[in-house]
């Protein structure tokens, strides 16, 4: 009889998986700036849920609750990435990288914008104009106050503003992130 449960567990554990891998995928890459990362993240996220999954199935939003899952795990490759930086720069100077003739200007500007924020602002920023999500789910997913992602969000927007010297800002981040991340999520 346990077998029959975790029959109907694993098939709708597979399902929940192909629905939303993609989508996970892209959002980690937009969170960590590292196409080579979102694969290793988003698996990390599904495993997780999976050791989980009665859990995560009983929850209102599966869908949030991995998210949420996505943006702490790239908020630790972050915080991971960001020590070992420093650990480097002790020993070695720090040289400057340059992209040398991007293949889309604006890609490669937006994306290094974002990679500027902190984490907060930008996972906010992502979720809102890259993923359409609305202000709650954002908040969902992040574990936050609805009034911290709409503040967050405003003030990542302004940043993105200052940092890119446009007011057209978040059409710019939607339609550019949008762009690059779709790539993430299709060839995944």
């Amino acid at each position: 009889m346990g077998t029959v449960v975790d029959d109907a567990a694993s098939v709708e554990f597979h399902a929940f998986f192909e629905r939303h891998y993609a989508e996970l995928a892209r959002l980690a890459h937009l969170l960590t700036g590292e196409p080579d990362a979102a694969d290793d993240l988003a698996a990390d996220a599904l495993l997780a849920l999976w050791h989980r999954w009665d859990r995560v199935r009983a929850a209102d939003h599966p869908a949030a609750y991995a998210r949420g899952v996505v943006a702490n795990l790239a908020r630790t490759r972050i915080r991971t990435a960001v020590r070992e930086r420093r650990r480097i720069a002790l020993f070695w100077s720090q040289r400057e990288e340059k992209t040398e003739n991007p293949d889309v200007a604006g890609v490669v500007d937006v994306q290094e914008a974002l990679r500027r924020l902190p984490f907060r602002k930008r996972a906010c920023v992502v979720l809102r104009h890259a993923f359409d999500l609305s202000e709650k789910d954002t908040a969902l997913a992040l574990g936050v106050s609805v009034g911290t992602v709409k503040s967050q969000t405003s003030k990542g927007v302004a940043e993105l503003q200052r940092l890119l010297g446009t007011q057209g800002a978040p059409k710019q981040v939607h339609a550019v992130i949008a762009r690059s991340g779709e790539a993430v999520g299709r060839n995944r």
